[in-house]
């Protein structure tokens, strides 16, 4: 199947936007082949204090724009989806200046590793949350109820946010409108990606607010489209695979014929990805660097 999507956002950087009664929006100058047109800094609340998710990069044109944008209203909350560059770095500044806690899932505790940034942004190391969050936890804010949502795959430690009074849902990268998302091993899993994805299918959000591109307004839709988005690619390696493909790069060759150079490393990711999960559930064996199907699949 081929998946459609939006990549008709064209807002302005550092001005903020108003989506709904309660949400608005402002685009951070850090446009990117990962990061679309920017980090979409969400701020919730119609009234005096409001949240912010996302803060985004650690830029000073950007945080000039966020204190412009904040004025004279009070931060209640800093709610960071993940720890990739683009999300998290400008929660400490953002802090700094206004007193705020920052609420996220526990961070990412692995080393830093040479190749981050060659596939997706780079991992903030050095983040630290004030209040870490646990799947199913609440915040209360004065117009707002806030549900959080861990949702591995894209990253171990993501966490999407649930918007009661709007039935809305932030997203942060797991789903994005403008592009599928980013699943690279070692720190992100394809299979809990899929049940995370799964989870979110089951909910009732009338609309996602993912932090690239776009609000999606018929995500039930869009993000069965995006499950079986996967599932076909997954079938397509297995036919790779028996056709006498058996290594990553050989597999990239196969199912993304005259590909842009620049996009290979990215596709080999989603590929190690997708394989790794076909290992998890003894579809494929893997001996060195070279893949085969197993018995009960070939």
């Amino acid at each position: 199947m081929s998946m459609e999507f939006d990549r008709s956002l064209d807002a302005p950087a550092g001005i903020e936007i108003g989506l709904s009664p309660l949400v608005s929006r402002l685009l951070a100058p850090n446009p990117g082949p990962f990061t679309f047109k920017g980090t979409g800094v969400h701020f919730v609340g119609a009234g005096d204090a409001i949240a912010v998710i996302d803060p985004g990069p650690d830029k000073r044109e950007h945080l000039e724009a966020l204190k412009r944008a904040i004025g004279a209203r009070k931060v209640s909350h800093i709610l960071v989806t993940h720890t990739h560059r683009d999300h998290s770095p400008a929660a400490a500044p953002l802090k700094a200046w206004h007193g705020a806690a920052v609420y996220a899932y526990p961070p990412h505790r692995t080393p830093a590793d040479p190749g981050e940034g060659l596939v997706e942004e780079a991992i903030d190391h050095d983040f630290t949350p004030d209040v870490t969050l646990s799947d199913g936890a609440l915040i209360g804010g004065a117009d707002f109820t806030i549900e959080c949502l861990h949702t591995p795959g894209h990253m171990q430690n993501h966490m999407c946010f649930a918007l009661r009074e709007e039935q809305a849902l932030f997203c942060g990268d797991h789903v994005m409108g403008w592009s599928t998302s980013v699943v690279a091993p070692p720190d992100g899993n394809m299979g809990q990606y899929l049940a995370s994805l799964e989870q979110l299918i089951a909910r009732n959000d009338s609309i996602l607010y993912p932090t690239h591109g776009s609000p999606i307004t018929r995500p039930q839709d869009y993000m069965r489209d995006l499950l079986a988005h996967r599932r076909m690619r997954e079938t397509q390696i297995v036919s790779a695979l028996a056709r006498g493909g058996d290594t990553v790069a050989a597999l990239v060759e196969r199912l993304y014929p005259g590909l842009d150079t620049a996009l290979l490393a990215a596709a080999a990711s989603q590929v190690k990805a997708h394989l790794d999960h076909l290992q998890e559930r003894d579809e494929v064996a893997a001996d060195g660097g070279r893949y085969r199907l197993t018995a009960s699949t070939a």
